[in-house]
C-alpha cells in the first residue's frame, strides 16, 4: 500500500517553502576563501588570496559596470572603477555578516556612480546642485512614462519632488550643463558668424584707475599745500619741472625732489591703507 508522505497531518498547514536567492552565473562561492582571508596577517599569502578573490569576482564588477553603458563614459573605464569598487568590498568585507554578493552589488554600483557624480561634468558643481538635478531627471521621467504625457512645468516637478519651484529651475539648468562649450564655438551660421568667444567681455582697465585713484584721495589731502599745488600742475596741467619753478620762484631741482618727496609719501600711504585692510595674514578684514 502506498502512503503520500506529502499529506499535511491533521490539524496542521502546509508551509510553502521559500525559493532559493537566484544566484548569477559570475557569483562563484567564495566562502571558505574569504574566511582565510581574514584569519591571515599581512603579507604574501594574503595578496594572493586577495588577488584569486578579485580574479573570481570580475566578471560581476563588469556585468554591474555594463548597466551604466551609453553615459558619455567609455566601459573599459567603467569597469575599471568597478574593479576597484570591487576591492574595497573585498578588503572591507566581513563573513560573518552574510553573504559577499549582497554587500559587494551596493559597493561597486555605488563607486560607478560616485564616478559619474564627481568625474564626468566638465564643470565642477557643488553637491547640491547635482542632487537637485538628478530629483528633476527623475521627477520628469515619472511625469512624462505614459503616452500623450504633456512636458511638465517647474510647478508640476515641484509639487511632485516637494522642491521649490526655484530648486527646480537650479536642477534644470544643471540638465543642460552636463557638459561645456567651447569658446570657439560658432554661434551663427551666416556670412556674419561670431563664435561664444566674440559675445565675453573684457576687462575694463578703468577699474584700476579709479582704484588707484580712491586709494590716493586720503594722502594728497595730507600734502602740504603747496606740494599739492606742485602736483597739480606736473600731473593735471602737464607742466614742466622748469615752469613750475619759475612760477614758484624756486629752483627745478628743488620741485623734482618736492615730486618724489610727495609722490612716494602718497604711495606708502595708500599702500599701508591695503595692507591693513587686508590684516597681518592678507586676508580683507571687514
Amino acid at each position: 500500500m502506498l502512503i503520500d508522505m506529502s499529506t499535511s497531518r491533521p490539524g496542521t498547514s502546509a508551509q510553502p517553502t521559500a525559493p532559493a536567492r537566484r544566484r548569477h552565473d559570475d557569483a562563484p562561492d567564495t566562502a571558505a576563501l574569504f574566511i582565510r582571508l581574514n584569519s591571515l596577517e599581512e603579507g604574501p599569502e594574503r595578496d594572493a588570496v586577495r588577488d584569486e578573490l578579485v580574479t573570481a569576482w570580475l566578471p560581476m564588477a563588469h556585468r554591474i559596470a555594463g548597466r551604466f553603458r551609453d553615459r558619455g563614459e567609455s566601459i573599459e573605464d567603467l569597469r575599471q572603477v568597478a574593479a576597484l569598487g570591487l576591492v574595497k568590498a573585498i578588503d572591507r568585507f566581513e563573513p560573518e555578516r552574510g553573504a559577499f554578493e549582497s554587500y559587494a552589488v551596493p559597493t561597486i554600483t555605488g563607486e560607478v556612480k560616485r564616478h559619474f557624480r564627481d568625474r564626468m561634468w566638465a564643470l565642477r558643481v557643488p553637491r547640491r546642485v547635482q542632487e537637485l538635478r538628478n530629483k528633476v531627471r527623475v521627477a520628469r521621467r515619472e511625469l512624462t512614462q505614459n503616452p500623450g504625457s504633456p512636458e511638465p512645468s517647474a510647478a508640476d516637478i515641484a509639487v511632485h519632488t516637494g522642491l521649490t519651484e526655484d530648486e527646480v529651475a537650479t536642477g534644470m539648468e544643471a540638465l543642460e550643463s552636463f557638459s561645456t562649450l567651447s569658446l570657439d564655438a560658432e554661434l551663427s551660421a551666416g556670412d556674419d558668424g561670431y563664435s561664444l568667444a566674440d559675445t565675453l567681455g573684457s576687462s575694463d582697465t578703468s577699474y584700476d584707475t579709479v582704484v588707484d585713484r580712491e586709494s590716493a584721495k586720503e594722502g594728497l589731502r595730507r600734502l602740504p599745500e603747496r606740494e599739492r599745488a606742485i602736483l597739480y600742475m606736473r600731473f593735471f596741467e602737464d607742466m614742466t619741472q622748469s615752469r613750475i619753478a619759475d612760477h614758484l620762484g624756486i629752483s627745478q631741482m628743488h620741485v623734482s625732489r618736492l615730486i618724489s618727496r610727495s609722490c612716494a609719501r602718497v604711495r606708502d600711504e595708500a599702500l599701508g591703507q591695503r595692507a591693513g585692510r587686508r590684516g597681518p595674514e592678507g586676508r580683507a578684514e571687514l
